[in-house]
């Protein structure tokens, strides 16, 4: 019996994961990457393996301490495997693969959990590849997953955290508590004291909860536990503090985390119910069997309240006390961002499958989930019908043909045929009344994000990034005496990562032109691999087609080197950019990069 079920487990998970790798690892490093955070990421992690300075994070010649390092560890790890360059040309797969991987070992935990410890009424083989799906398939995790920033590993690795620690109160042997304090070390690592925050309040609420809560406080040996988790996650702050002082005091825990949370940040205000908002997006196509889920597990959470209840049977209470923290503590957070909401997303995928068993032996709830999950799919299906009526208020200046472009790429109709086919598939299925049609939708979904994502995710490649690779070429070629290299306009930290130069970037305001004038005259920023002339006598200005027309630009005489998309390449004489930036400030405009943060993205 004990190999039958190790054999069964072997193969749920190895379904799991097949799935994970085609969701999250399949053409990751095909196309460039996206500005405009990864960009930073990707670069301060390559300036780690190269440079072998693995303490100090830092981007285009500054400091950057907006997030601790194991994500440029991991990062740069990859990027120093032998011919790195050969099998990862874009770079992108080596700064990818941390968030993906992150998913993909969080997505077979999911799976796992769910295969030792079946819930009440359920001892299904089905209900952990449900739940699994239920998390990959959610269009934030597959967004974030494929994208170099530490969001996903964040999520990773307080996920598999969080759930060692259940399993740990939910094992009936007496084995040690240490895994689960690890990985919560590895996520202080990854974004800081909030991976911690987040932690105790999923665990507290949870003790809250349970009767017998100090026994269960017992078993994840929280004396020792926290010892291992310090001795993980806190040397590197404290060499960051001695090496750096308070420039990482005040930029890492001032502003990227005290600051964040009791202010608004970068224009980052969103009302308090924002998270709810993104809890229904979260989970599409298959919100509604969320909230069934939440239902059913408050429905437990009240009756274990007033009777002892089997800890093996209380995940679903747990993955409720889970996404409550996340929703609570972001909603009160200042600054808002969407990627906040992906630690309660595990939860979330934990609390569909709950959803899934309960619906097998309830009619009256398949009658009413079914209908409102149809009318989901039939609006996305007459969305893309429709689609002529929105194309045309896109307006993406860096895209400036995106509409016909999704027309004459097929993606549109591709989309059509999909959810057409998706919408008529489960109006079948729900008329056969199939216990299983939220398995059968998740395959299908499986197979069509692959389907649809790749020839997106090509064109905006193609758009967004190929032009900037292309001026990043032409730089390197034709660059002479080390000469300075300035972005006006739009701003892409993609152009340092490309082409691997100290780049000074300022709007294309007369404020920008004076700025970067005496730039180029104070402050004298160089890095281990691009040290500027400074005295020489030219600079090269990559400008967008907007801000080219500008009267203070336009007036500057430059040779046109090459243009790209919409972004041009010119050499201006140094002397002449002084000299029209003089004439500024006689005018009355003055200079503010000193009094503000400069290139923060």
């Amino acid at each position: 019996m004990i190999f039958l079920n190790s054999k069964k487990r072997l193969l749920n998970s190895t379904i799991v994961l097949i799935s994970g790798i085609i969701i999250f690892i399949l053409g990751l490093g095909t196309t460039g990457l996206v500005d405009e955070t990864p960009p930073l990421f990707a670069a301060a992690a390559r300036a780690m393996s190269e440079s072998g300075d693995w303490i100090t994070p830092k981007v285009n010649g500054m400091f950057r301490f907006d997030k601790p390092p194991l994500i440029y560890w991991l990062m740069g790890f990859f990027y120093s495997l032998p011919k790195n360059e050969i099998w990862d040309s874009f770079g992108t797969l080596s700064a990818r693969l941390p968030s993906a991987l992150g998913s993909l070992f969080l997505m077979l935990m999911i799976g796992d959990t769910l295969f030792c410890w079946p819930q009440k009424s359920d001892r299904q083989f089905l209900t952990p590849i449900v739940a699994s799906l239920a998390f990959a398939l959610s269009p934030l995790i597959i967004i974030w997953s494929r994208t170099a920033v530490s969001d996903a590993l964040l999520t990773g690795t307080l996920g598999i955290s969080l759930l060692l620690f259940w399993r740990r109160m939910a094992s009936e042997n007496n084995d040690q508590c240490i895994s689960a304090w690890v990985f919560l070390g590895f996520a202080i690592l990854t974004k800081g004291p909030v991976a911690f925050v987040l932690a105790l309040l999923t665990i507290t609420s949870f003790l809250f909860s349970q009767k017998n809560w100090k026994p269960l406080l017992c078993k994840i040996n929280p004396k020792k536990g926290f010892l291992i988790t310090i001795l993980i996650s806190v040397p590197w702050y404290i060499l960051e503090l001695i090496k750096e002082g308070k420039p990482f005091w005040d930029n890492f825990f001032g502003y990227h985390n005290f600051q964040r949370y009791t202010s608004v940040v970068n224009n980052h205000a969103e009302p308090f119910w924002f998270f709810l908002y993104i809890m229904i997006l979260a989970s599409l196509p298959f919100t509604p069997f969320l909230y069934h889920g939440i239902f059913k597990a408050i429905k437990n959470l009240l009756k274990s309240s007033k009777e002892s209840c089997n800890v093996t049977e209380t995940l679903n209470t747990y993955s409720l006390c889970w996404l409550t923290s996340v929703l609570i503590f972001f909603s009160l957070s200042a600054t808002k961002l969407p990627s906040y909401w992906l630690p309660a997303i595990p939860a979330a995928a934990i609390l569909i499958s709950n959803s899934f068993i309960n619906l097998k032996n309830s009619s009256k709830s398949y009658l009413y989930l079914w209908f409102f999950n149809i009318l989901i799919l039939f609006g996305v299906s007459m969305a893309f019908f429709f689609s002529n009526n929105w194309l045309s208020s896109i307006n993406d200046p860096e895209m400036p043909n995106l509409a016909s472009e999704l027309i004459s790429s097929g993606i549109i109709f591709k989309a059509k045929l999909f959810f057409s086919s998706f919408t008529i598939l489960s109006l079948i299925l729900f008329s056969l009344k199939s216990k299983y049609i939220l398995l059968y939708l998740q395959i299908l979904l499986l197979i069509g994000q692959s389907f649809l994502m790749f020839p997106i995710r090509k064109l905006a490649d193609t758009s967004r990034q190929l032009p900037l690779r292309h001026i990043s070429k032409l730089i390197l070629d034709i660059r002479e005496g080390r000469e300075t290299l300035a972005m006006i306009g739009i701003r892409k930290p993609s152009l340092h990562y490309y082409s691997r130069q100290i780049v000074f970037y300022e709007p294309n305001t007369e404020v920008g032109l004076i700025n970067l004038s005496d730039r180029l005259n104070t402050d004298r920023r160089k890095n281990y691999e691009d040290q500027p002339d400074f005295e020489y006598k030219t600079l090269l200005v990559v400008i967008d087609e907007y801000s080219s027309r500008g009267k203070q630009w336009s007036k500057i005489n430059h040779q046109k080197l090459g243009k790209f998309g919409i972004y041009n390449l010119w050499r201006i004489q140094k002397s002449d950019l002084n000299k029209y930036s003089k004439f500024l400030v006689n005018s009355g405009y003055k200079s503010d990069w000193k009094n503000r943060k400069v290139e923060k993205f």
